[in-house]
């Protein structure tokens, strides 16, 4: 029985959330206050005021949580009349039931449905961000190799490469390479790009990219022109990242990009094992 009443609950929540053009998902509050087992809407507006203050203390901005906004009801003389409501979103829903009367049977199931749904959703922002990284890297490792063969197929030889790359990065960070893998705490004979954040991928990528677009349409056929090239490039995106208040060498490292695609791997697998809902 107890189990039954839960999937009424669920569904009945689930069933009043609604979509913004956007795709952001949320409730209105005149829903909410029926949902929650609430009477009268003042008594109602009260718990809103607590959770946009938990919101505010959060260091969330309340406007991004909690938008007034005006709907049409019908009267019973067959006209309409505007009342005000509001929408929240999932966090602002779960601030609300946290801030609502225990001992209201609806307010307890909400505490644990909208802890467990903005959960959810912070857990698939992770995982997002993290596949965001491991898509960067691979995508930095097809553009160098790129720019090496270019290298080899225009001047006859890319042994020096490697040092290219590293004029490259003394370029983006303003230190060489051995000083940022002593500085971010990586292993001598691992890539300093395995343990740089997403937007050090992207910035060195696009250094790259240019520097392969121009090697081409230029036809540099030294090695030197190439090398040139590149930390012109890179000094550019460093200039970028500069004017935009990021300071590249001041980054923190991310974690070991090898241990993010073992652990993602691992989730995929265990996922196939034990699908949601068995």
């Amino acid at each position: 029985m107890q189990n039954d009443l839960i999937h009424v609950m669920t569904q009945t929540f689930e069933g009043h959330a609604q979509e913004t053009e956007g795709g952001i998902e949320y409730w209105l509050a005149r829903d909410l206050q029926h949902l929650l087992g609430y009477t009268k809407w003042d008594n109602f507006l009260n718990v809103i005021s607590k959770a946009k203050t938990a919101c505010e203390v959060s260091e969330h901005a309340i406007s991004d949580h909690f938008a007034d906004v005006g709907k049409m009801v019908d009267l019973g003389s067959g006209s309409q009349r505007e009342i005000n409501d509001i929408m929240l979103t999932r966090y602002a829903c779960y601030l609300v039931a946290q801030n609502g009367d225990p001992a209201k049977s609806e307010i307890a199931f909400a505490q644990t449905y909208f802890a467990l749904q903005t959960r959810k959703a912070e857990l698939i922002e992770k995982r997002m961000l993290e596949a965001e990284r491991i898509s960067a890297r691979k995508k930095l490792t097809t553009t160098e190799k790129e720019l090496s063969e270019l290298i080899y197929e225009q001047t006859g030889g890319n042994d020096n490469f490697a040092l290219i790359r590293s004029k490259g990065d003394r370029a983006l960070f303003g230190k060489n390479t051995q000083a940022m893998k002593a500085r971010w705490r990586v292993p001598d004979n691992r890539p300093l790009a395995d343990f740089a954040p997403t937007i050090i991928l992207k910035a060195k990528d696009f250094a790259t990219e240019i520097t392969i677009h121009n090697a081409r349409t230029q036809n540099m056929n030294r090695e030197a022109q190439i090398s040139s090239e590149h930390v012109v490039n890179n000094q550019a995106v460093r200039e970028t990242l500069l004017n935009r208040g990021i300071r590249p060498e001041d980054l923190l490292p991310a974690e070991d990009i090898k241990k993010v695609e073992r652990r993602l791997t691992s989730e995929d697998k265990k996922a196939l094992k034990t699908p949601e809902g068995v």
